[in-house]
């Protein structure tokens, strides 16, 4: 086969692909999962209007640890799936801490270089966490998914952000800071 035909061929089946996910589109399953989907998106929309950071992290794990239950099948997801678990169960741990400010204000003095803090607090490994899984849904948002999937994965990100604001502004009067 030569490379025009080759070229010619996965033209065909990109095709082919695009006309069976139309007649798939119009089935009652797929109204179905569309519909539970759509209750999916908002119901992660509310988890993030709650302002309860701890809620925010569990929900969080939750959606996670069914991603790696139900759909890990490599093992870059797996490990990305694992390593996210463990980051937001970081969080977790962390919560008690910045919120007692005799305990805190020792993580407070190990993070004293200008490296590790950001917006004069310290960028300790809750905030850290919060990062890196914002940014893997960031790269995840980037992969081919529906557009409700994609909605429901920029309503996590949304949730992490807040996670995140919520979290610097416990250190924020933890430390007696101003903000």
């Amino acid at each position: 086969m030569t490379t025009p035909d080759r070229h010619a061929e996965l033209q065909r089946l990109l095709i082919l692909e695009e006309v069976s996910a139309v007649v798939v589109a119009k089935t009652p399953e797929t109204a179905a999962l569309n519909s539970s989907r759509s209750d999916l998106l908002k119901h992660v929309r509310e988890i993030g209007k709650s302002n309860d950071l701890a809620f925010i992290v569990a929900s969080e794990k939750i959606i996670v640890r069914g991603d790696l239950e139900r759909y890990a099948n490599s093992p870059a997801m797996v490990a990305s799936l694992k390593k996210a678990l463990a980051e937001l169960e970081t969080v977790e741990r962390h919560l008690p801490l910045v919120d007692d400010p005799s305990q805190y204000r020792l993580v407070d003095a190990t993070h004293r270089f200008p490296k590790n803090r950001k917006g004069g607090l310290p960028w300790d490994e809750a905030r850290q966490a919060l990062g890196s899984h914002y940014t893997r849904l960031d790269n995840l948002d980037k992969s081919r998914l529906s557009d409700d999937e994609k909605a429901t994965i920029e309503a996590r990100k949304h949730n992490i952000f807040q996670a995140g604001k919520l979290y610097a502004g416990r250190q924020a009067i933890t430390l007696g800071v101003e903000g």
